[in-house]
């Protein structure tokens, strides 16, 4: 079930009181990062120009893992990670896209504790 059919399901039951939604989690994200483990331990800028060695080859799986950072509007940041088993099955697109629905799924704890502090006047 995707956070959309829910929040369809919730508007359907007519449910009104204050409430985290899929467009509030979007709505909260100031900017996107992605990267590979490989980018980030050796640097693309880095890596221009290096012969592929087998000493780089051996490094291979590091871009199989591909992580989505998420910055908020508040300046707090979330992560998320993608990783692929099969180097044949790798799609970056695709590494991109779980990596960010894993990064999403720790903005809903965020906020609903943020609303659930707001609700008992804290």
């Amino acid at each position: 079930m995707t956070d959309a059919t829910i929040e369809n399901e919730i508007q359907a039951k007519g449910k009104t009181a204050p409430r985290i939604t899929p467009d509030a989690v979007q709505n909260n994200i100031s900017s996107v990062h992605y990267f590979t483990a490989f980018d980030g331990v050796f640097g693309q800028s880095q890596m221009d120009g290096i012969p592929v060695g087998a000493e780089v080859k051996s490094l291979f799986p590091l871009g199989l893992l591909t992580f989505c950072v998420l910055v908020l509007k508040n300046g707090f940041t979330v992560t998320g990670e993608s990783a692929c088993a099969s180097p044949e099955n790798f799609d970056a697109e695709i590494g991109r896209k779980i990596a960010r629905q894993n990064a999403e799924a720790k903005i809903w704890p965020l906020m609903g504790y943020e609303l659930r502090s707001k609700l008992a006047g804290l």
